[in-house]
């Protein structure tokens, strides 16, 4: 007990304050509840007793059943926002005031914000980020002042890509945020600490979650990441490749991971997915039509 507490000590010393916000967490029936009445004791917690049956919705916040427990609950109580980790708290997502999702990658500027007055920064610090992620986001940080770099999806890479690089932090569209002085590993709860500190700030300025988040994501039309099963991928990857051609002209792309296609008027986004038999494509354009436009598309030659 004695260095769980010190852990929880740590995390709040690195956390940052959320004082004065109202906010909700969801622990998602999972390892979260162990340490959320210590780093959240003014929150309304909800599932917070571990049970691997989860029983109340499945552990995977990146679907939006799983979500709207949450949201309903932000929305009775008039709260400032929610958070919610999946089963085994090494992801965090949230939901606005209204119980809107947040796309996980739009935080990744919030959170490297977070670190502004670090007195160890360097000139122009690095945050990763992986090949989905919003092009809002990358805009952010650079004119931040940060350097993004680009990597592969996945933990597994991030952790890598964190420690070459010497990066700050960094996260994923899946909702894994990653820090230097975690051992240059992903923490769901340094990360839910680290942006409700962010969000509170916003809240004493006047702002609520979703016009603090505004700027962000209203800046381009972004489908999400769209699944297809599709019997032969590289087939499909061929299809989509040459269906790109005929959207506009390109500017740019990344191989690493996938494909990623770069255009004056947006991006795509194509890769197999690591861990399932499925094809994810996503698209974000500088118009919703023109975004809907592309996707539709694309989507009718998977």
């Amino acid at each position: 007990m004695a260095r769980l507490d010190d852990y929880c000590d740590w995390l709040r010393a690195h956390g940052g304050s959320h004082e004065g916000l109202s906010f909700a967490v969801d622990c998602s029936d999972g390892s979260a509840g162990i340490l959320a009445a210590r780093l959240f004791p003014t929150a309304v917690l909800l599932n917070a007793t571990p049970d691997g049956t989860f029983p109340h919705h499945s552990p995977n916040p990146l679907k939006a059943e799983a979500r709207e427990q949450l949201a309903a609950l932000v929305r009775e109580r008039q709260l400032d926002c929610g958070v919610i980790f999946d089963g085994d708290a090494d992801r965090a997502m949230f939901v606005d005031e209204a119980g809107a999702f947040i796309q996980p990658d739009y935080l990744i500027p919030i959170l490297a914000e977070t670190f502004r007055d670090d007195p160890s920064l360097p000139t122009s610090p690095t945050v990763i980020h992986d090949v989905r992620t919003s092009r809002a986001a990358i805009e952010r940080l650079r004119a931040d002042g940060f350097t993004p770099v680009m990597g592969k999806v996945g933990h597994a890479f991030a952790k890598v890509l964190l420690r070459e690089t010497g990066a700050i932090c960094g996260g994923e569209l899946a909702g894994h945020y990653y820090f230097r002085d975690f051992v240059y590993c992903d923490s769901g709860e340094l990360a839910a600490l680290r942006i409700l500190s962010a969000f509170a700030a916003a809240k004493r300025k006047g702002q609520r979650v979703s016009a603090f988040m505004a700027p962000l994501l209203t800046r381009y039309a972004n489908s999400g990441e769209v699944n297809f099963e599709v019997p032969d991928k590289p087939a499909a990857i061929a299809r989509v490749l040459a269906v790109a051609k005929t959207l506009a002209s390109e500017t740019g792309r990344s191989e690493i991971d996938g494909y990623r296609l770069e255009y004056a008027e947006g991006w795509i986004s194509v890769r197999q997915s690591n861990t399932e038999p499925l094809l994810r494509l996503i698209v974000e354009c500088d118009s919703r039509a023109r975004m809907e436009n592309w996707l539709s598309a694309l989507s009718e030659r998977m």
